[in-house]
């Protein structure tokens, strides 16, 4: 894989954690609809409105899983021969949460959903830089949601942990850059931990690229994940006022 090398204005991004208690507040979603919709939508639909409250913006939606709880019901439900509920059916594809997102805000614009298994991510900021650079006087919402999949699939490698983060592209009203780059990685993987440095750039190296990402966001320091054969590094860079 060729070393890539990318930076995205970053104009507002918003988390909600995966050990969060409280339940997100989404009462900007009709009653009808809230009450059917899973915690992975719940939290990816918060995220998202707290970037983007009423401007029309493009969406990338991201997740490894995506609602597979929810099928992993209707799997069960089919196999003990009950029925299965059309709107679990209806909400159990990857890329549910656009689609109510886009309704529930009147927004036609285009959405696009990604799924790279523990590099999904890092692939979502790439295609939102990609689609942001063909049209950059749109604005356009990167939204990254995930959960661990049930027990019943086994072990997983890099298994995430969980929560949500969402990004607004828009270089009019960016407040600072993120600088995304992919090399290759010749050596053999090290374990990933939080307080684990690659001495050569002071990168702290994290177990998931969420828990990276986050971390460079929130405190502007560069921080990496480590998979086999490549290595994803992020920095962050305020503009100028």
């Amino acid at each position: 894989m060729p070393d890539l090398h990318w930076t995205i204005p970053v104009a507002r991004w918003s988390s909600w954690p995966a050990a969060a208690s409280a339940a997100p507040d989404i009462g900007f979603i009709e009653p009808i609809v809230r009450r059917r919709l899973s915690t992975l939508s719940r939290v990816a639909l918060k995220v998202a409105h707290d970037c983007v409250a009423k401007d029309a913006a493009r969406v990338v939606f991201a997740s490894r899983h995506g609602e597979l709880r929810r099928t992993t019901d209707i799997l069960r439900a089919i196999s003990a021969g009950e029925p299965v509920s059309p709107t679990a059916f209806s909400l159990s594809v990857l890329n549910a949460m656009t689609g109510i997102f886009g309704i529930a805000r009147g927004d036609r614009s285009a959405a696009s959903a990604i799924s790279a298994g523990a590099e999904t991510l890092g692939y979502a900021l790439l295609e939102a830089h990609a689609q942001y650079a063909t049209q950059p006087d749109s604005p356009l919402l990167l939204v990254y949601a995930d959960e661990p999949a049930d027990p019943a699939y086994g072990t997983i490698e890099d298994e995430v942990q969980g929560g949500a983060i969402a990004i607004l592209l828009d270089s009019e009203t960016a407040t600072g850059e993120l600088v995304c780059t992919v090399s290759r990685t010749d050596q053999p993987e090290s374990e990933p931990t939080h307080e684990a440095s690659a001495s050569a750039t002071s990168e702290t190296l994290f177990a998931t690229q969420s828990q990276a990402l986050q971390h460079c966001l929130e405190t502007g320091l560069p921080t990496a994940w480590q998979n086999t054969g490549a290595t994803w590094h992020w920095s962050w860079h305020d503009r100028a006022a």
